[in-house]
């Protein structure tokens, strides 16, 4: 098929093979189909999440029963570091040893400490995606930085900032319980051992503020497969990767104890598009069992030049805040867009991914206009689709397995991938695609897998099946906790019924926090500003927290002064009931732009195609807990209209004594 949707006739037949292909995956049981490792009793699968980069160093916080914390931020990864430096960098007078981090993890990086996967790079350029890297003054090595650099970054902020001995590793967390006689949060943590022998700590912290940032990506998923648990061999996770099984290292890539082996692994998604070409290069039989193809396009991956770096990409203060802005005005269809693509790739290229993360045309978008919203974007992105279909004819010389590669949907609905070796791996003789039109892997045995009737021994098998959908339910579910407010209402109630007693939907403000969760922020994407890459939304939201708990702190500061300081008091933060239920209004305005997302292929964007099933009532709950409609850069706007005219009044902020019992 040519470039371009020419003809109204072939965009037609376009859409008819989109829907004919997204009906081969459509599953009754959508995201069932996945076990939950998180919550399994049986020792094999909770075998999957293990440690494998825990190497016995104590904790720099041990937990204690009792403790008390001025803020407690759970999740040590880019999102968690960001609060902990804004915070520190503001005006609240908070120190780092008013601050605890607690992880999973047993270091920094989130992420980037559990994905050490050989070829794990990042698909966002590094100059916009690495974290404060105008405050640290690093130089990223690549335009696309690769996993052991990202790890390295997050050690560099904690160092830094001077709160790296103040993270609580190997934590997980139970509940949080908003206690009205103290004002204040209970923590239910279980720290591990520092060692097999070892015995784990459980008990109750205390804070006055605490911040949820486990990230949107976190925790794996794996199929449940007849026969899980019946191969023989070693199997494991990309986010668990077994160099004892593969050789090599994060730092080296030599897969040497794969020479002779025959390997499958299952999933093409954007991590299966980066390990490929390295197991291809390695073991004697690479076997990829996919399901529904990727969309590949360029990486481009290049040094980073140093006189670029320092007269044009690092061109003077606010360069990287700047940098972002002008790649996500192309990544949301702005109109007209900036004279000057700074970071120009495949993201930049693709303003039909704005269905997804919204942008400045999704505002317009009425019930009645929907439908031409629709063909529009379609019309657009046909364009680039039609693109990568053909980059594939291009690349891959069987025109077989060349077919099979070629991804039939808009390219919206998945996440897109980008890489330079990826479909020329197929071209060697020891990589076997095993395409299972649709249908997924039938069955594990003992000796391998089965798909397509067939069965395919194996030495080792590698499990490259993505993450539960961080854009599903409440931040504690991400959180794999359970969160309790003012009241004792919980946190995942809140998110299944967001209304209101008089019929209004109320669920967050600015996406950050809640009403009836006081002195509780979190990261989020509902109602919050997304895009292809979430650090910018970290870096807003942290922002926004460093301009709202300084403000409270000064409001009890004051009152302790002009009042008995003998009493004690704590000040409490929350969103008022009329600024939640207007935030909620201005999303659900531009519901219909939603519109191209029905219809998708199943994806984790769509909870597995159930989303299109869902009665209205669902539907019209989960619009209002969707993306902000006009896209990041607007959401940073406001923000920022809010912090340059120290504007609090969407907050409710008080001091109260403690021991005092609220009004709910």
């Amino acid at each position: 098929m040519s470039s371009s949707a020419e003809t109204p006739q072939e965009a037609g037949q376009i859409c008819q093979k989109y829907a004919e292909e997204r009906s081969k995956r459509l599953r009754s049981d959508g995201v069932d189909q996945y076990v939950n490792l998180n919550t399994s009793d049986d020792p094999h699968l909770k075998g999957f999440l293990n440690d494998p980069w825990d190497q016995g160093a104590q904790s720099p916080i041990a937990l204690q029963l009792g403790a008390q914390y001025r803020v407690a931020i759970m999740g040590a990864g880019y999102g968690g570091l960001l609060y902990a430096a804004r915070l520190l960098d503001s005006d609240a007078g908070l120190k780092p040893e008013d601050l605890v981090i607690i992880d999973t993890a047993a270091g920094f990086g989130g992420t980037w400490y559990w994905n050490r996967y050989p070829g794990l790079m990042c698909d966002t350029e590094s100059y916009i995606y690495m974290p404060l890297l105008e405050e640290t003054g690093y130089v990223p090595k690549h335009k696309y930085s690769y996993g052991e650099e990202l790890r390295e970054h997050a050690d560099r902020i904690a160092k830094q900032w001077k709160f790296d001995d103040r993270a609580m590793f190997r934590t997980e967390l139970h509940r949080c319980t908003w206690n009205d006689d103290v004002a204040g949060w209970s923590v239910d943590l279980t720290q591990r051992a520092s060692s097999a022998d070892g015995v784990s700590t459980t008990g109750t912290v205390f804070a006055d503020f605490v911040v949820l940032s486990p990230g949107l990506l976190n925790r794996p998923k794996l199929p449940l497969l007849p026969g899980l648990g019946d191969f023989k061999g070693p199997s494991f996770l990309t986010a668990r990767w077994d160099y004892a099984t593969t050789g090599g290292s994060p730092a080296s890539q030599v897969l040497d104890k794969l020479r002779d082996k025959k390997v499958g692994i299952v999933g093409t998604g954007a991590t299966a598009v980066q390990i490929v070409p390295a197991l291809a290069k390695w073991c004697d039989h690479l076997y990829v069992f996919q399901r529904t193809p990727a969309s590949v396009d360029i990486r481009g991956q290049r040094s980073t030049a140093l006189d670029e770096w320092s007269q044009c990409i690092q061109a003077g203060p606010g360069w990287q805040q700047a940098r972002r802005h002008n790649f996500l005005s192309f990544g949301s269809n702005a109109r007209p867009s900036e004279e000057v693509d700074m970071v120009s790739d495949g993201w930049t290229n693709f303003p039909s991914y704005s269905v997804l993360t919204g942008g400045p045309a999704a505002i317009n978008v009425a019930m009645e206009t929907a439908a031409e919203y629709v063909s529009e974007m379609h019309q657009l992105d046909l364009i680039r689709s039609n693109r990568i279909r053909e980059r594939v004819s291009t690349i891959v010389k069987d025109d077989s397995t060349a077919a099979k590669l070629k991804s039939w949907y808009p390219g919206w609905c998945k996440r897109p991938t980008f890489h330079d070796e990826y479909l020329d791996a197929f071209n060697r003789p020891n990589v076997h695609l095993i395409d299972t039109d649709g249908r997924g892997v039938d069955r594990i045995v003992d000796t391998g897998l089965e798909a397509n009737g067939e069965t395919h021994d194996l030495d080792v098998i590698i499990f490259s099946t993505g993450f539960e959908a961080g854009t599903f339910g409440s931040p504690a579910r991400r959180c794999g906790a359970q969160v309790f407010g003012r009241g004792g209402k919980s946190m995942d109630d809140k998110w299944h019924n967001p209304k209101t007693e008089d019929g209004q939907i109320s669920l967050t403000l600015h996406g950050l926090c809640a009403r009836g969760f006081p002195n509780l922020f979190f990261t989020s994407s509902d109602q919050a500003g997304i895009a292809s890459v979430f650090t910018p939304t970290l870096d807003a939201f942290s922002k926004h927290v460093a301009f709202i708990l300084p403000r409270a702190l000064k409001k009890l500061e004051k009152f302790r002064e002009e009042n008995n300081p003998k009493i004690e008091h704590a000040v409490l933060v929350e969103p008022s009931s009329e600024a939640e239920a207007d935030w909620a209004n201005r999303v659900l305005s531009a519901a219909a732009s939603l519109a191209p997302m029905g219809g998708c292929t199943p994806s984790y964007f769509n909870a597995e195609a159930k989303m299109d099933s869902m009665p209205m009532d669902e539907q019209i709950k989960a619009a209002a807990t969707t993306r902000w409609p006009a896209g990041l850069n607007d959401f940073v706007d406001v923000l920022e209209d809010l912090w340059k005219a120290n504007d609090d009044s969407d907050f409710d902020i008080r001091v109260v004594q403690r021991k005092e019992i609220f009004d709910n």
